[in-house]
């Protein structure tokens, strides 16, 4: 699957200006961002990009007085290892209780749960925020013995903890075949069993499940497309994670979910991203 590499400059370059960049971006259908000097890098695929909708979202560009530029062209298919390297990603930890590296990295501190990743051509890590919301709802809660839907898998991190955890059987879904691979890749790595992975969309879903806990750590304008979907495969008691969105969109996302018969719980948040849960 091929991808667009897109170069943002912004003016002033702060990190709320390229924060709320990432987010703008995230709802026009980009995937994943790199911090620059002078703004950020963000990355499509070729299939989904819109100039008209991009140029629209920067158009309406909530900070005032902020000046977007950008060029982009086609992103190589490449080994991310190294990208990510030189881009200095950082290992993802959560108090003592997970860490999430890569194979490139040394002297990673001790956790309850080490998960292993090499993320090759697999964007959705990303988010640091988002994912690790998600990985301390997944730490917080009882996950033995229940089904789990992991969609948007990118890397299958969230998988792989919830299979740690104790969640089986799982089942990942990516629209991307490099999230696919490098997926199935990273459960061999982490020596985790019973974790099933498809390429697709949420239209993979029909017949399948009830699922006892789905996850989905995309993006606003997916989540509140394809909710209706994960409901149809959710049982009373099952339990949605949802993430990829900021604080101020909690209240569609929350309209949308009501809509479709779920109930609100709470929700997290970190530098502005939230995670909500909803219960069936």
């Amino acid at each position: 699957m091929k991808y667009l590499e897109f170069t943002f400059h912004t003016t002033p370059c702060t990190e709320i200006v390229n924060d709320v960049l990432s987010a703008v971006l995230g709802e026009a259908g980009f995937e994943s961002f790199v911090e620059q000097t002078d703004g950020i890098a963000a990355y499509i695929q070729k299939d989904l990009y819109n100039e008209t909708v991009l140029k629209e979202a920067l158009a309406d560009f909530p900070l005032p007085d902020t000046q977007v530029e950008y060029a982009y062209q086609e992103a190589e298919d490449k080994d991310w290892n190294e990208e990510w390297e030189k881009n200095f990603f950082q290992p993802i930890i959560i108090g003592d209780r997970c860490v999430i590296h890569s194979t490139f990295h040394r002297d990673i501190p001790q956790a309850e749960y080490d998960i292993v990743i090499n993320p090759q051509m697999a964007f959705g890590t990303g988010h640091h925020e988002t994912t690790s919301l998600i990985i301390g709802e997944l730490l917080d809660n009882d996950l033995q013995g229940k089904s789990l839907l992991d969609m948007g898998c990118g890397t299958s991190i969230l998988a792989i903890l919830a299979r740690m955890r104790g969640a089986a059987p799982c089942t990942a879904v990516d629209i991307d075949e490099w999230c696919v691979r490098n997926s199935l890749e990273n459960i061999e790595l982490n020596g985790v069993d019973r974790i099933s992975v498809f390429q697709g969309d949420a239209s993979l879903l029909k017949d399948q499940g009830p699922f006892d806990v789905i996850i989905a750590n995309i993006n606003r304008n997916i989540l509140l497309n394809d909710m209706k979907r994960y409901v149809s495969c959710m049982h009373p008691g099952s339990e949605l994670y949802m993430s990829g969105f900021y604080v101020d969109d909690i209240p569609v996302i929350q309209a949308e979910a009501e809509h479709n018969g779920l109930r609100f719980v709470h929700h997290k948040e970190k530098n502005r991203w939230a995670a909500v849960k909803f219960v069936l």
